[in-house]
């Protein structure tokens, strides 16, 4: 197949992952302000979609981690194809829509790195990762990221409960929704600027792959604005079913909490863009509302959804892996299977559309939490408990 029709392939897949990280993770930005009632949920996405845009231009230096430091180079340039790529995005696509669809918070930014690490490996060798970036610029803050801002988030929410008196003063509460406005843009601020990024940097390294653009160069601008806008979209779209895992089934989430959770996340992710760490997002921000519960009342966070959720984030990136090798696999063979994997990716896709549609979340009802919540009905109970506590 032509070089032009395989990248033209990989950067519309590319764009849909983009997408699909928007809709998967606008939880990370806006779950607890609409679970507060800070925000209305429409109002929420909106926010959130236009701030994702504009942290995409902030700064690159995710991108560059990926684009420059993840595949190795070799003699003849990076050690990984268009069709490689393009398999990588198909894993990272797949599991994204799964976790959606089942209301898991997984990560998009370890989907990613697991579907381009297992066609990378499969197509080129295990010599074509860099476990040194892998490890300190992904692992690393993987493990560390979602401990740094529950902490902070924990002695947050204790400190505004202390200093309000247990946020019984009339007013408070309204304080903390104002403030929530604020730290819930941030979030989607800081969103913007690490997630966007990762999809620029897969851009970029298909055109180095491919001979379009030079090794060791950032992205160019229309990848910037065109990665912008796609994250942007899918963050309207509104990733309800995960929201409603956020921001009801971890925590009984209220206003000084989520101003806490929000705010912890916004600077643990905007301190990791700057540093280059293409953290997740999605683990960040569930760390975050974890330490706003523990920060409240120590029995108040659900352990089982929790558990569930951290199962769902050691098996992302294997998972990922495992497909996107699969991918590349049939995909590298011949013409006819890339055109295989690609029409197989959408109709998988394309059945977990139908599977939610079966039992929609929306704007209406994302607050709502009843026995036919995905991840944990059986949680309800210590929601109630803690209510009446």
């Amino acid at each position: 197949m032509d070089v032009i029709i395989t990248v033209t392939l990989v950067i519309a897949i590319a764009l849909i992952f983009d997408f699909t990280n928007g809709f998967h993770d606008t939880a990370n930005a806006m779950a607890t302000s609409v679970a507060t009632g800070a925000l209305k949920p429409r109002v929420a996405v909106l926010i959130s979609a236009v701030l994702n845009l504009a942290g995409a231009f902030i700064s690159t230096q995710v991108a560059q981690t990926i684009s420059q430091g993840l595949i190795k180079e070799g003699p003849g340039g990076v050690l990984i194809t268009p069709t490689m790529i393009f398999a990588g995005l198909v894993g990272a696509v797949l599991w994204n829509v799964g976790t959606w669809y089942l209301g898991l918070p997984s990560s998009s930014t370890h989907a990613l790195f697991g579907g381009l690490i297992g066609a990378a490996i499969i197509g080129a060798g295990f010599n074509s990762v860099d476990y040194g970036v892998l490890l300190s610029k992904v692992v690393l803050p993987a493990l560390f990221s979602p401990l740094v801002a529950g902490a902070v988030a924990l002695v947050a929410t204790y400190a505004a409960y202390r200093i309000t008196k247990q946020a019984k003063a009339r007013g408070s509460d309204r304080g903390f929704r104002h403030g929530q406005t604020v730290s819930a843009s941030f979030v989607s601020l800081a969103h913007g600027t690490n997630d966007a990024q990762k999809t620029m940097g897969v851009i970029t390294l298909t055109l180095i792959a491919a001979g379009y653009q030079q090794a060791n160069t950032g992205p160019q601008i229309w990848v910037i604005a065109g990665c912008g806008l796609a994250i942007g979209l899918g963050t309207y779209i509104g990733g309800w079913r995960i929201m409603r895992t956020v921001g009801k089934q971890i925590t009984d989430v209220h206003p000084a909490q989520g101003f806490a959770a929000e705010s912890s996340s916004a600077a643990t992710i905007l301190i990791s863009s700057h540093l280059g760490f293409a953290l997740s997002t999605t683990q960040v921000t569930s760390g975050a509302v974890v330490g706003s519960g523990l920060g409240k009342k120590l029995a108040l966070v659900h352990w089982g959804v929790v558990g569930k959720i951290a199962i769902g984030w050691v098996l992302t990136l294997p998972a990922a892996a495992l497909v996107g090798g699969l991918a590349a696999w049939a995909a590298s063979s011949s013409t006819p299977g890339l055109i295989i994997v690609a029409v197989l990716a959408l109709a998988a896709g394309a059945v977990f559309f139908f599977l939610a549609r079966r039992h929609p979340i929306n704007q209406h009802n994302v607050n709502e939490v009843d026995d036919q919540t995905e991840i944990a009905s059986d949680e309800q109970e210590p929601v109630a408990a803690g209510r009446k506590a």
